[in-house]
């Protein structure tokens, strides 16, 4: 392995038993399996390495927390108290103190120095990277591989070159951006705000309410004003108004009205000109949220509106490919918990079908239950379908209920992939019932993102959104990323959830514009 520290204009390279200072083009010719501290915000290589090993992102895997500073990082592995944070770290500063570099970055104690990342040699940071790594890959080693069949490389080293993978992807979605039509998205935009005047936007709503006070920004006005046509809701928001758009004009216009407020606040002129440039709309990714290892992405990436999906456009001579993982997490609780009967009904192309015909419901009914199960849903007819679950899949519910116990005592856990999920004391048992499954669903889209990445013949992934890939590729490959979106699908489930004999589906098309996909 290369250890590569990038700090300003200065490369610290190391290998086992050397270190020295060197430049970018001496990773010109390095594919694979470099060890950095960070791979979000590093400064792209000269090349996209297909494999690394972020210290940052494994030890949050190991440890859990948001902390992914050097210091942080040392210590954990060392088994030494978290330093305090240095008011002004920064991973990334290439403003470098006239400060004489330290002559050890390593104290007396065993802890590295705070400051070590701003003033240590940077050879000597890449030394102390290798470490770091060989002590990461001895803990994940000692955990044990969850899988009832293991094949191939030990499934918690497998989860590290996963997060590592999902780090750097994100570093490279932060650099490349989704392609944007700004003059058609600029044209959306004002069709649905309507008007730039925020009175004039509301007035035809206001009417319809026939001169009632109401502040249309205050959910318990609009709530009290809807009682008097006879609408009366515990809540105002969308979901739960769509079912009385026939009861009386004002819910279409209130609804209408929400969606150009949402564009007006939200997603307005402000919005594409702080994000959108040459083409590209650009936001900042992180790898993994501080629970369950999702990736998100701020500017709005994780929650455009749809009726703004159609500016998201393929270059001249390109295709968007989607692929989104279909009814995913049922079937990751299937491989996650050994449930082999939950298993068979995920061999099916719509999972639901076969569980409705166990439970002898309908196939809505079916769906409640499973989503029931899996967040701890009680009320209702929630609380029926429940049962009737836990006589059908027992297996499957014990382990949702061991997780609840686990998050209810303050006992910490492991999703399937080996993620630790901290519990804070206790308390937050509907949480772990659910993490443990949205944890593991994350760990398989991110390792199947990882593959797909790595298998591009031309183009990017440009999009990871919850359980969805988008694809910019040029016309001629459209037709080899989608097989590739299948094999690498295939391949990594085959790693991932071994022995389990759960089957995992992916809807894909091949689009000019991302809303001209289903979903």
């Amino acid at each position: 392995m290369l250890a590569v520290v990038v700090r300003g204009g200065a490369v610290g390279l190391a290998t086992p038993g050397r270190s020295w200072v060197g430049s970018r083009d001496d990773l010109a010719g390095v594919a694979d399996r470099l060890v950095l501290w960070s791979a979000a915000g590093t400064p792209l290589l000269p090349h996209r390495p297909r494999q690394v090993w972020d210290l940052g992102a494994v030890h949050a895997v190991l440890f859990g927390g948001r902390r992914g500073d050097p210091a942080a990082v040392w210590n954990a592995v060392h088994d030494l108290p978290a330093p305090a944070r240095s008011d002004d770290f920064s991973l990334f500063d290439s403003a470098l103190s006239a400060v004489e570099p330290f002559s050890r970055a390593v104290r007396d104690d065993g802890s590295l120095h705070t400051d070590a990342w701003r003033f240590a040699p940077v050879q000597d940071l890449a030394a102390l990277a290798l470490v770091v790594q060989q002590r990461q890959e001895a803990r994940l080693l000692a955990l044990p591989d969850p899988r009832a069949a293991p094949t191939g490389p030990h499934l918690r080293l497998t989860t590290a070159w996963i997060e590592s993978a999902a780090s750097l992807l994100c570093a490279e979605l932060e650099a490349d951006g989704l392609p944007f039509d700004t003059v058609g998205g600029t044209a959306l935009v004002a069709q649905l705000i309507r008007a730039d005047d925020r009175d004039a936007r509301d007035a035809p709503v206001l009417e319809l309410f026939r001169g009632d006070d109401v502040d249309l920004r205050n959910p318990l006005s609009v709530r009290d004003a809807l009682t008097r046509f006879g609408i009366d809701v515990p809540d105002t928001r969308s979901h739960r108004l769509e079912a009385y758009r026939a009861a009386h004009p004002v819910v279409d216009a209130l609804l209408a009205w929400r969606k150009a407020e949402r564009v007006a606040t939200t997603y307005g002129y402000d919005w594409i000109a702080a994000h959108v440039s040459g083409g590209r709309l650009r936001g900042e990714w992180l790898s993994a949220d501080g629970g369950a290892g999702r990736m998100t992405a701020s500017a709005g990436l994780h929650s455009l509106p749809a009726e703004l999906r159609p500016a998201i456009a393929a270059d001249e001579g390109y295709v968007l490919v989607r692929a989104d993982l279909g009814q995913v997490e049922p079937r990751v609780l299937a491989a996650v918990s050994g449930d082999r009967a939950f298993a068979a009904a995920a061999a099916q192309d719509d999972l639901y079908t076969p569980v409705a015909t166990m439970l002898g419901v309908d196939r809505p009914t079916a769906k409640i239950a499973v989503l029931a199960a899996m967040y701890g849903q009680t009320s209702g007819a929630a609380g029926q379908a429940l049962k009737q679950m836990d006589q059908a899949y027992p297996v499957a519910l014990a382990f949702l209920r061991a997780a609840e116990e686990s998050g209810r005592v303050g006992e910490d856990l492991r999703t399937h992939g080996g993620r630790l999920i901290l519990t804070g004391g206790g308390g937050v048992g509907r949480y772990t019932r659910n993490a443990v499954v949205q944890g593991a669903a994350a760990e398989l889209f991110k390792a199947w993102a990882a593959a797909v990445r790595n298998g591009l013949a031309g183009g990017r992934i440009v999009l990871c959104l919850h359980d969805e890939l988008l694809l910019h590729v040029p016309v001629a490959e459209a037709g080899a990323a989608v097989g590739l979106l299948h094999s690498a699908l295939t391949s990594t489930a085959g790693h991932w959830a071994s022995g389990s004999g759960v089957r995992f589906v992916a809807d894909i098309a091949v689009v000019q514009r991302w809303s001209e996909a289903k979903g």
